[in-house]
């Protein structure tokens, strides 16, 4: 036992001396794995086929750090590896060693990849498999091998510059309007959470009750002037115009949306009424009753809310008004490594006090706050089921990995909401000493 600890320690030495060198050269993670196993003996270990003590160690201290979940683990030889007593366990197969050192180094970042790839697999339920690592997962230990490659790599943040925005937009939601248009919503098409006031609704009414559920939080009355920065498809600023008599100008850096937007304004006779502009926040021109955002602030990125809130005290009239919709945390935490690189680049949920950054400077009250975050996690099993619903027609069009890359960021995001890992805030805000306010927020829900 003595003699496998040393060796495991030897092991775990020569990768921590990698990582020092992997860190200050790597620009990939093709490139970091080849730094990490380029010494003799690491080079010696990871050609080996058949799987050793080492390797079993290896996986049940990965599984040790992860908290333990109900999950058996089967190896490139097809070992079974165990270290809990529950009958009932999923079974995760891990199918070449290289894949388990890359879980090892850094398992929030490469589980997404290897299991996009099929380097990993599991046979379960991926939500419960998200949720109980989240619920079981033990505090980092700081002086870990694993502790200090994760910390390194979640700190490289992507940044939201007015070039790097345009690309980050693109690299998600320009992959195409019809592959949306296969699990969204049919009446908005809003990638965004919907509002439940009862659980049994469908996506269809939950949505268009979250879209009033806005509406009525800013009191919207006609003749209103309103600009909503990051529009998506254009549902909300259409829905405002039609339903509230509201004029609205959107912006939106995602060229395919915007164009989808358009063409559905000209479809419903709504074009006088809305304008989708194609460009960043930061460059929104005009004075405006309200200012909305639903759904943008999670890519703004936090060393930008001052900028924001700079946008917002330039185009807000004296008694004007504004609700910003966003994902949020408890506290401050960097995004999910592989969300971030693989799905969402330069995004970043903050908390509540981060959030103050926008307000506080700018002199605007807050005057209501709400977390929907329940009404996210069932958001997303809708878009899930439907998602899998559609399986055959998203693999011809976009292939078998884009499927389980998305497969699991669909169940890793309800995972987070169900285990309050994310929020989703909504906070309604004017400018300071403006005194045309309700009583009581009766008037949110009033045909509820």
């Amino acid at each position: 036992m003595q003699a496998k600890e040393n060796v495991a320690k030897e092991i775990e030495g020569e990768l921590d001396t990698q990582a020092t060198t992997a860190k200050q050269h790597a620009h990939s993670v093709d490139e970091l794995e080849k730094a990490l196993i380029k010494t003799h003996k690491a080079q010696e270990y990871m050609v080996s086929g058949k799987a050793g003590s080492l390797d079993r160690w290896l996986v049940k201290t990965m599984l040790e750090f992860a908290g333990n979940p109900p999950l058996s683990v089967r190896i490139w030889d097809g070992s079974i590896i165990e270290i809990n007593s529950e009958q009932h366990k999923s079974l995760l197969t891990i199918n070449d060693r290289a894949a388990m050192i890359k879980l090892i180094l850094e398992p929030e970042l490469f589980f997404g990849d290897l299991y996009s790839s099929g380097r990993i697999e599991y046979d379960g339920d991926l939500v419960k498999l998200c949720e109980s690592i989240y619920t079981s997962i033990d505090e980092p230990r700081e002086n870990h091998l694993w502790s200090k490659i994760t910390r390194w790599l979640s700190n490289r943040r992507i940044v939201n510059s007015l070039s790097a925005s345009r690309d980050n937009i693109y690299h998600h939601y320009d992959i195409s309007n019809d592959f949306y248009k296969l699990w969204l919503d049919t009446e908005a098409m809003q990638y965004t959470c919907a509002y439940f006031p009862d659980p049994e609704l469908t996506i269809e009414q939950a949505q268009v009750a979250k879209l009033h559920h806005v509406c009525r939080k800013l009191q919207l009355q006609p003749g209103d002037k309103v600009v909503e920065a990051g529009c998506g498809w254009g549902g909300l600023a259409r829905f405002m115009a039609k339903h509230y008599g509201v004029t609205v100008k959107a912006y939106n850096i995602s060229h395919a949306q915007v164009q989808y937007a358009r063409q559905q304004a000209e479809k419903e006779g709504l074009s006088d009424k809305v304008e989708y502009i194609e460009d960043d926040y930061r460059n929104i021109k005009g004075k405006f009753d309200v200012f909305v955002s639903v759904g943008m602030l999670e890519h703004v990125g936090d060393k930008h809310y001052m900028v924001l809130g700079d946008v917002i005290q330039r185009c807000l009239k004296k008694d004007g008004r504004g609700l910003i919709h966003s994902i949020g945390r408890v506290s401050p935490k960097p995004m999910n490594a592989w969300i971030e690189r693989r799905i969402f680049p330069g995004a970043y949920p903050p908390s509540l006090q981060e959030m103050m950054n926008i307000f506080e400077p700018h002199n605007l009250e807050e005057q209501d706050v709400e977390n929907l975050r329940l009404h996210y996690a069932k958001t997303l099993e809708h878009w899930l089921s439907r998602f899998e619903y559609n399986i055959d027609t998203i693999k011809e069009m976009l292939g078998e990995e884009f499927i389980r890359t998305w497969r699991l960021y669909l169940a890793g995001s309800i995972a987070a909401f169900t285990t309050g890992e994310l929020q989703l805030f909504q906070i309604l805000f004017n400018r300071q000493g403006y005194n045309k306010l309700p009583w009581s927020r009766a008037y949110m829900y009033a045909g509820n």
